[in-house]
């Protein structure tokens, strides 16, 4: 007998195994080629849902990527177990797989997971000027795993995410407008009213000085060795340094010019000689 006739008797013989396996092998096929392009579908909108929340487009980009990897797997897995086959096992490698890769980047996740977290909430941007993790400066760019900022001396500081998305965060830069809180010690003897008056004065010609909120000079303290005048001031953020420099500058020359003093702790040391 020959191999043609050996196949058709063996094909005979298993007709129904192999029209059953067939409609599987069919099956499986158009489950993947669909399953594919409804993952690609999803990922898509995903980025596009994202983009329009004002999301960094790296970070929407990645996360559309992710997600359109975890429905391209559940579809492969879903074309095996349409084959016949048991899938119990391979997802069970997958997962310890990916409970070791876990484990070892470990800090790198937390840094990436503190990077989504920010460009998702957006507690800063680039450009703000911010405090957390004992440094200041302004950001100058936010990726998925660290922010780098610069110093007003100009030197480069690069802060892991991780850590920045669980510590505080002072932005400077959110409002438009900042108080300026100012205190100014003199002595017991000095006249106050003078000294109240001089502020006042550098306040009203100032035009750095906001009306609304008005500011406010007011004695705030009778402190060991001085009278502590506190004088508070709004201005617009951008002019916060400029105005707190030049009116300690003017304040000194005018407290000079008017004997009023700043007092100093001192101490006196007497020496006795046996």
């Amino acid at each position: 007998m020959d191999f043609s006739k050996q196949l058709s008797l063996v094909i005979e013989n298993n007709r129904e195994v192999i029209l059953s396996h067939a409609l599987k092998v069919v099956l499986a096929i158009i489950v993947l080629i669909i399953g594919l392009k409804i993952s690609s579908y999803f990922a898509k909108k995903v980025e596009a849902l994202l983009q329009n929340k004002n999301i960094d487009v790296s970070l929407s980009r990645f996360l559309a990527s992710v997600t359109g990897w975890i429905l391209k797997i559940a579809v492969v897995l879903t074309t095996v177990r349409t084959l016949g086959f048991e899938v119990t096992s391979f997802v069970a490698i997958l997962g310890s797989a990916g409970l070791a890769i876990g484990l070892a980047l470990q800090g790198s996740l937390s840094n990436f997971a503190g990077g989504v977290v920010i460009l998702i909430l957006k507690p800063f941007k680039v450009g703000d000027f911010i405090t957390a993790q004992g440094v200041s400066g302004t950001v100058e760019s936010i990726s998925t795993f660290a922010t780098t900022l610069t110093t007003g001396d100009n030197k480069t500081i690069i802060v892991p995410n991780g850590s920045l998305a669980n510590s505080t965060i002072t932005n400077n830069s959110t409002k438009d407008t900042r108080r300026v809180d100012m205190v100014f010690g003199i002595g017991y003897s000095d006249d106050l009213k003078a000294a109240k008056d001089i502020i006042q004065k550098h306040f009203d010609s100032d035009e750095r000085v906001l009306k609304d909120p008005s500011y406010l000079i007011v004695l705030g303290e009778l402190a060991e060795s001085s009278v502590n005048i506190y004088a508070r001031a709004w201005t617009k953020s951008s002019d916060y340094w400029g105005f707190y420099y030049a009116t300690l500058e003017k304040i000194k020359a005018d407290f000079d010019a008017a004997n009023i003093s700043f007092p100093f702790p001192q101490r006196d040391i007497t020496i006795v000689k046996e």
